[in-house]
This record gives structure tokens, C-alpha cells and sequence, in this order.
């Protein structure tokens, strides 16, 4: 359960992609006791008042979920509607980053009390960025103190995401959506081992981290 008081916190988990650069589905790829689903529903649990889990739709039924749709933010869409009204905080968080932990879960949520309209985890960018035209030349190299790299749970008052998505604009995450509507949104920071699980190079790095963090 959530500890901020007066508040209903609610999560999305997004576990409806197919996989396509991973070669498969991810998200049911055993990981630590149970699958990369699994570890993220588990922390989210432990940090809200009620979980949300969009899936495809041929794993809905078995899951206990609600069917995904052909993008993220359809999928999100989707979710949101399950989300009971009386929800005043939502949270979307990516299966595809199972390391994610109730602690971050409740910093996103807490840093709401700032009266922003969502709250995003980030790190530092260590690497210097390009940006470039259609050509692939460079036309600008951004100050890498001003960059980060966001993760999620991305946390935000439900009116405004409802809003946001009521748009119907895709968005490769929520908080560009909510950006799009006038939302303002803040950073907190984010947590180094909670990487995005891309290829399946990227599933055995989660398996070692865990398995060093058992060990620790």
C-alpha cells in the first residue's frame, strides 16, 4: 500500500509488446524467482493501491489482464480505463525494467506533493550526445549537463495523464504526453541497475545483477 496519505495510487504495468527486437516475448522470460513480469508487478504492488497489467491480447485471459493495444500509448489507453476513477495518482511503469524498486516506486509518487503534474526518474548521461539530420550529419551537440536518460514508474496526477491521453497522441513515454497538454514535470533520480530489457544480452546483465544482489 501506498504510504502518502490522502492519496490512491494506482499502476499501470505495460507488458503488451511482442518483442519484436528482442525475438520474443520479454516479458515472460524467466527472471530470479519468477518471470520479468513477475518482478515487476511485485514491486508495484508493494507501493500501490492497485495494479493494472496490459498484455497481448492472446495472454489477457491467462494473466489476469487487460488486453494491449497496436502502440505503447494504446496500450496505456487501455489501461487507464481500468483504472477505478477514485484513483488520484497513476503510475506507468515498463515490465520491460523488472529492477525497478518499491523504493523508486514511492519517490516518483511522493515527489507529486511538489504540485507538478508528473514526476520521472533520470540519470546522468555520461555518453556525448549528437544530434543530426535525415542525412546523419551532425547539427547540434546538446550540453551533456543538461541531458538525462529517463526511466520508469513515471508517476502523475490521473486527471492530468487522462487528460493527456485523451489526446490520443503517441508518445514514446507518458510524461511527453502530459508535456504536450502544459503538464509540468520533474525529475528525481533513478536508479543505475534499472536498465530497459532490450535484447537478451540485456536479460542475462538483470540476472547477474540479481544474483550478485543475493549475494551482497
Amino acid at each position: 500500500m501506498t504510504a502518502v496519505a490522502g492519496e490512491v495510487v494506482w499502476t499501470i504495468i505495460v507488458a503488451g509488446g511482442g518483442g519484436r527486437r528482442y525475438g520474443g516475448a520479454k516479458q515472460f522470460e524467466p527472471l530470479g524467482p519468477g518471470r520479468v513480469l513477475d518482478l515487476a508487478v511485485t514491486a508495484a504492488r508493494q507501493a500501490s493501491d492497485g495494479v493494472v497489467v496490459v498484455v497481448p491480447a492472446e495472454d489477457a485471459a491467462a494473466e489476469g489482464g487487460v488486453a494491449g493495444g497496436s502502440t505503447r500509448a494504446e496500450s496505456v489507453r487501455k489501461g487507464l480505463a481500468a483504472v477505478p476513477s477514485k484513483a488520484t495518482i497513476v503510475c506507468v511503469h515498463d515490465a520491460a525494467r523488472p529492477l525497478a524498486t518499491r523504493e523508486l516506486f514511492r519517490r516518483v509518487v511522493s515527489a507529486l506533493a511538489a504540485g507538478v503534474a508528473g514526476v520521472v526518474p533520470a540519470v546522468a548521461v555520461t555518453d556525448t550526445i549528437k544530434l543530426v539530420d535525415a542525412d546523419g550529419a551532425v547539427v547540434d551537440t546538446p550540453p551533456r549537463e543538461r541531458l538525462v536518460a529517463v526511466q520508469t514508474p513515471q508517476a502523475f496526477r490521473a486527471a492530468v495523464l487522462r487528460r493527456a491521453h485523451a489526446t490520443g497522441l503517441d508518445g514514446t513515454d507518458d510524461a511527453s504526453l502530459v508535456e504536450r497538454v502544459g503538464g509540468r514535470v520533474i525529475t528525481v533520480a533513478g536508479e543505475a541497475w534499472n536498465d530497459k530489457i532490450t535484447t537478451p544480452e540485456d536479460l542475462d546483465r538483470a540476472r547477474d545483477w540479481l544474483a550478485r544482489s543475493a549475494h551482497a
